[in-house]
Order: C-alpha cells, then sequence, then structure tokens
C-alpha cells in the first residue's frame, strides 16, 4: 500500500479502535466470548455495508459535502433534520465518552507525578491539547494519527503477548447469550468509522478503488483486534471483577489495574496505560475531525481564519460541558450514541441510496454502486429498526 492509502486506513482504524474497544470486555462479559463473538461479526457486516452505501451516497454530489447536504438532496427537508439530530447527538456521545475516559487517564497521571488537580481541570487540558491537532485539519491528525497507530498496536501486541498464557479455557466457553441484546449497541458503535468518509473522500481526491480498499481493510483490523482483545480480557479477568467495573460507570483506569493485577507483571501496567491512552487519543481525534468538517458542511462555514475557530469551538464545548458536570459518562455515553450510530451510519444511508438509486435516478447515473440491489438495502433497513428498538428498550 502507499504512504497515502496507508494512512487512510490508520484514520478509519482510529477512529473505531478507541473507547469502544475498552468497553467491549465490559459489557460483553455476561453473554461470553463464543455469542459475542459472534455477535461482533454481524456488527461488522452491518457496519461495514452502511459504511460503502455512505460512500456511494457522497460520491453523487461534489467533494466537500457531508451528510447533511447527502440527506438534503436525497432526503429533502425531513431527511437533513434527521441527519442534523442524528449526527450531533452521536459525535457529542462519543466525543463526551472519549474526553471522560481521557481525562480520567491524564487525572491519573498527574496524581503519579504529584499533582492533585481537578477533574474539570484535567478535561479542559485534554481538550485543549489534544483539540489544536483538530483545529489545523486533516493532515496533521493523519500524521499524528500514524505515531499513535504504531504505538498502539505495537503496546497491543505486548498485552496480548504476556495475557495470552493467562488465559483459560473455562471463562471463555461460559455466559447467558441472551444478554447480547442489551450490548448491541456498544458492539455497532465499535465499528463507527462511516462518519470520516466525505473527508477521506476529499483527502483521496474521488479515487475510487483506493476509498473502497481503504474502508474494507481499514474495518477488518479493528475486527480482528476486538476478537483478540476480547479473547485475552475475558479469559484472563475474573466475570465478577468486569461486572464490578460495569455497574461502577466501566473507568478505564479501573480495567487496566484489573489486567495488571491479574497478569502479576508490575511492568504491563506501563504499557497498559500507553494502550488505553492512545485508543482514547485515536478515536478522539479522529471524530472531533470528522465533526468539525460535519459542522462546517451544515452550517456552511469555511474552516479557515475565524470560521474555523467557530466551528472548532462548536466541536468541544458541548461534550467538553456535559463531561465537566457528569464526569462519570463513559459507558452510558457509549450506549446513547450506539442508538445514533445505526440511525446515521446504517438507516440514513439505506434511505439515502433507495431515494438516489430508484427516485432520483439522475443521481446516481455512472456512479459506483454497492452490490446487494434492491433486497440488500431493504434488508439494511430492517436490521436497522429492529437493532434501534433493541437499544431503546435496553437505554430504558
Amino acid at each position: 500500500m502507499g504512504t497515502k492509502i496507508t494512512g487512510g486506513v490508520l484514520l478509519i482504524v482510529g477512529t473505531s479502535i478507541g473507547a469502544g474497544m475498552l468497553a467491549l470486555p465490559i459489557v460483553t462479559a455476561a453473554s461470553g466470548f463464543v455469542a459475542s463473538s459472534l455477535m461482533l461479526l454481524v456488527c461488522w457486516t452491518i457496519m461495514t455495508f452502511g459504511a460503502f452505501l455512505l460512500l456511494e451516497v457522497n460520491l453523487w454530489l461534489p467533494p466537500r459535502n457531508n451528510i447533511i447536504t447527502m440527506a438534503r438532496t436525497t432526503l429533502g427537508r425531513p431527511g437533513e433534520i434527521i441527519a442534523w439530530a442524528s449526527y450531533l447527538l452521536l459525535l457529542y456521545s462519543l466525543l463526551s465518552a472519549y474526553i471522560s475516559s481521557g481525562s480520567d487517564i491524564f487525572h491519573g497521571f498527574t496524581r503519579i507525578l504529584g499533582i492533585h488537580s481537578p477533574v474539570w481541570l484535567d478535561s479542559l487540558v485534554f481538550v485543549f491539547i489534544f483539540g489544536s491537532i483538530v483545529f489545523r485539519g486533516i493532515q496533521p491528525v493523519d500524521y499524528v494519527n500514524r505515531a499513535l497507530m504504531i504505538t498502539k498496536f505495537g503496546s497491543l501486541f505486548i498485552l496480548i503477548f504476556f495475557a495470552m498464557p493467562h488465559v483459560q479455557t473455562g471463562p471463555l466457553l461460559q455466559g447467558q447469550p441472551a444478554l447480547l441484546t442489551s450490548t448491541i449497541t456498544v458492539m455497532l458503535t465499535s465499528f463507527g468509522f462511516a462518519n470520516i468518509i466525505p473527508s477521506l473522500r476529499s483527502y483521496f481526491h474521488d479515487d475510487v478503488k483506493v476509498l473502497r480498499k481503504a474502508v474494507l481493510i481499514g474495518s477488518l483490523i479493528p475486527l480482528c483486534c476486538y476478537l483478540l482483545w476480547d479473547l485475552v480480557i475475558l479469559g484472563t479477568l475474573p466475570h465478577a471483577t468486569l461486572v464490578a467495573i460495569m455497574q461502577g460507570g466501566g473507568s478505564v483506569t479501573e480495567l487496566t489495574q484489573a489486567l495488571s493485577q491479574a497478569l502479576q507483571n508490575a511492568s504491563i501496567t506501563g504499557v497498559a496505560r500507553i494502550f488505553t491512552t492512545i485508543c482514547i487519543l485515536t478515536s478522539f481525534l479522529c471524530v472531533a475531525l470528522s465533526l468539525s468538517d460535519f459542522l462546517a458542511d451544515g452550517l456552511r462555514i469555511e474552516k479557515i481564519g475565524l470560521g474555523n475557530a467557530l466551528v472548532n469551538a462548536m466541536t468541544f464545548f458541548p461534550p467538553l460541558a456535559i463531561v465537566i458536570f457528569y464526569p462519570s459518562i463513559f459507558v452510558k455515553a457509549l450506549n446513547y450514541a450506539g442508538i445514533c450510530c445505526v440511525v446515521l451510519i446504517v438507516l440514513l444511508p439505506a434511505l439515502m441510496a433507495w431515494s438516489g438509486r430508484y427516485h432520483k435516478k439522475h443521481l446516481a447515473l455512472g456512479h459506483y454502486q454497492v452490490m446487494g440491489g434492491r433486497w440488500a438495502v431493504v434488508l439494511l433497513m430492517i436490521v436497522s429498526f429492529v437493532i434501534i428498538a433493541l437499544g431503546i428498550q435496553a437505554a430504558l
């Protein structure tokens, strides 16, 4: 692969592998490894197909058009309203989860240094430092993300290498598959990379072949990492420990400490902290970039000078305020994000594709089209409604 496509793949991987990966073993502990692995494969299929549909629809329009313009063009005013609501709820929920987890990690580091700063200040410093990278645009995010991804994969492989001898077969075969219905939204959020596709399209200058390859490879890598991560955590940590972490709000720091104690290796503590920190950082950078591009498109603001400052202020202030008032919102935010994720990245692309292909046929004329035809799009719509109903039921 060329340098640029590698960067694109890593941006997708960086968007996917983040807080969702850290939450997966916590929320899937009750259902067990076998059932959750099968469900992860199903979720990957659903989300990747939705991503390809989103790419198809985006290619009908000129570059630098995001989901707001796509929905307005294909579905009219109702589609635009749905896109606005679901996109803002999704990405603000995700950023709230990442800021919450990132400030938690940052707070742990400051305590090691003997600095006892309040949590709200840790959140503010976290956003200021890493938000400034997003402020500079996609190329700086790409370069920083590449460096972080190399470190992330290195630390992940070290963790898996040291943890694998501690994995026990018994816990992996346990679980209640019926409990999966309450975790499917978090699983889907773990593959929620499609929001970055409009930004990648501009970055790759409409090269459809490269875009398709980046989406496929970029989605398969997280799937493999999630399966390995679930295997290690569910086979190493006691079920009661994971349930306790879940009931306590799903703190990343608690998961890291539990893993270090189970492995009985002090050096692993540092590696685990590096891995969890980078997971949060890469997702934070990519999701914040996507949200800023979305706001610029929806509000028709040029990301230059004062316009760029305004877009980034709207990107970071709302989730920062949420975290300051509700610091333990990590897993809960991911649950809410999962429902919005299905609406935005699965249901909405299916509706837009249906409208553009079969009602406004001039839009799709002569452009790339995802395989499967009408039945695949209809099936995706049905699956979307079922998952949304399950997600709402679990949230109530």
